[in-house]
């Protein structure tokens, strides 16, 4: 269930009241008329089932609310409630299944910068694979891929492909665009810093690694991987699992091809090179295509007639 706070300028108050009042989906609506100051208007608060919060926020943002007033969207957490209950038996759907695709869109445009702590995380967990590559530790490719950013930019790239919305498609493309290449070089960097220093050496690159090569060694379970990832972190996503986002980090090679990339080009080695740059390749065409399947599937699921209240 999410709790939503509505600011209505008076032109369209009582249509705003009228229509949430009319809806299954929502229980305890509260009115104070002429609460808000900052936009003027009347504040609207009241609770909404999850299957059937996209209906009512559309039809909010239909009225200009979000234009001219505010719509402020929170989860609620534990709701003890008669109307609430009500509410989530006349509504079509499970809670657990239902996407928001207003709240998908703002988490995935968040996520979507290119930002200073984007590029710092990319070029950590590339660096952190890079020591696991050389010292062909899998717990370090484990947690180079918890460390990875790119799951946020990878999911607003599909939501922003599903809804047809080109600024998220063009923000996440280009943090993705300029991520991957700036950490490579950053860890390009660092190892030649560590083989200075004696920690490192291409030996220790060429040598046999049974335990890590497979970074730069694709065949078709790399896309199957990447394809059943992507289904699961969208479903992660619109349902709000946290948990099982982390196990969806930990099962695609993007950050740790991008990794062993950056290390087979810092010592010369171009067939390595190679294979992981196609590596990363297929997991990250397969992690969107399995991503934006996932969300279409969602998004013709949920076209479904809306039943008002009684």
């Amino acid at each position: 269930m999410l709790h939503v706070r509505v600011i209505a300028p008076p032109s369209v108050s009582a249509r705003a009241q009228q229509m949430l009042a009319d809806d299954a989906a929502i229980a305890h609506l509260i009115v104070l008329p002429g609460a808000a100051k900052s936009p003027a208007g009347d504040v609207l608060e009241f609770d909404v089932v999850r299957e059937g919060a996209s209906h009512v926020l559309d039809g909010l943002r239909g009225l200009g609310v979000d234009r001219d007033g505010a719509i402020v969207v929170e989860n609620v957490d534990a709701a003890w409630s008669a109307s609430a209950d009500r509410a989530a038996r006349r509504t079509p759907g499970l809670g657990v299944d239902a996407v928001v695709w207003h709240e998908i869109e703002q988490q995935t445009g968040d996520e979507s910068a290119l930002s200073a702590s984007f590029l710092a995380f990319m070029s950590v967990a590339m660096i952190i694979a890079a020591i696991g590559v050389l010292l062909d530790q899998p717990i370090l490719i484990v947690g180079s891929m918890v460390v990875g950013p790119e799951f946020g930019p990878l999911a607003a790239l599909c939501v922003g492909l599903v809804q047809r919305n080109l600024t998220l498609v063009r923000r996440s493309t280009v943090a993705l665009a300029v991520g991957f290449p700036i950490g490579m070089i950053v860890t390009v960097a660092a190892v030649w810093l560590l083989t200075v220093a004696g920690l490192v050496d291409k030996a220790m690159l060429l040598e046999s690694r049974p335990l890590t090569d497979f970074i730069w060694r694709p065949d078709a379970l790399s896309w199957v991987i990447g394809f059943l990832g992507g289904i699961a972190g969208m479903l992660s996503l619109t349902s709000a699992k946290a948990g099982t986002l982390v196990g969806v980090l930990i099962s695609v090679t993007t950050v740790p091809a991008a990794a062993n990339a950056a290390v087979a080009l810092a010592y010369g080695v171009r067939y390595e090179a190679s294979g992981s740059a196609v590596q990363l390749a297929v997991n990250l065409a397969s992690i969107v295509l399995g991503g934006v399947l996932t969300l279409v599937v969602q998004q013709v699921a949920w076209r479904r007639p809306r039943r008002t209240a009684k």
